[in-house]
């Protein structure tokens, strides 16, 4: 295993921008936790244009660099599928996208974006379908997530923020966590635009005392 890694930049790219240069994984892991290194790597592959290794991580379950990469920022063996499939999932929602999204929210807030101008979210009969179906489940709803993200994409809507929802799938059959609760709970809040310059643009994910929990 490589003792480096690419990092993803903090801000979003401008025009014109240059690439960053990379940082090791050592510098990075005191200052951001591993969801969020995971988050920054993937943003910078799309700053970049980097289209070889997104492509790659849009091959499901292959055993290819990029999701062996995605898999270096879990910080526990148990942990490296979901790090790979949210990578999967990161490289759907920006095929052919020149911007990064960083998002912002859980997916269960993400799902309330879902719709048209008729309805979103709960007013939006395929919404609030999906929406059921992943919180009704039990073990992580990998294919019912690759639909939320497919429609978010097709909706030109933000997807969720990719660190939370790494944080979120970990903790998934955590009875104390109630994800699947809070993710229901978000689906269902009055539908709010992505929020403006100067506001959070993301929820920060809750402390973990364990990082197996």
């Amino acid at each position: 295993m490589s003792d480096t890694t690419d990092a993803a930049t903090e801000n979003e790219p401008e025009a014109g921008h240059e690439p960053q240069p990379e940082t090791t994984q050592a510098e990075d892991r005191p200052e951001h936790p591993p969801a969020e290194q995971l988050a920054r790597w993937l943003t910078s592959l799309v700053h970049n244009r980097d289209n070889g290794t997104l492509a790659e991580l849009r091959r499901p379950r292959a055993t290819e660099d990029a999701h062996i990469r995605a898999g270096w920022y879990a910080p526990a063996q148990e942990q490296r599928e979901i790090y790979e499939r949210v990578a999967f999932l990161f490289a759907i929602y920006h095929q052919g996208a020149d911007r990064p999204h960083r998002g912002f929210d859980t997916m269960g807030a993400a799902l309330s974006r879902i719709g048209s101008r008729v309805g979103r979210g709960p007013k939006d009969a395929g919404a609030s379908r999906l929406n059921a179906r992943i919180v009704s489940s039990r073990s992580i709803p990998w294919r019912h997530l690759r639909h939320a993200v497919a429609r978010l994409r097709s909706c030109e809507q933000p997807p969720p923020a990719w660190s939370v929802l790494v944080d979120d799938l970990v903790r998934w059959t955590d009875r104390e966590a109630k994800i699947r609760y809070q993710w229901a709970v978000d689906f269902h809040k009055p539908w709010r635009a992505k929020p403006a310059a100067g506001q959070a643009a993301q929820r920060k994910a809750p402390a973990r005392t364990d990082q197996n929990a």
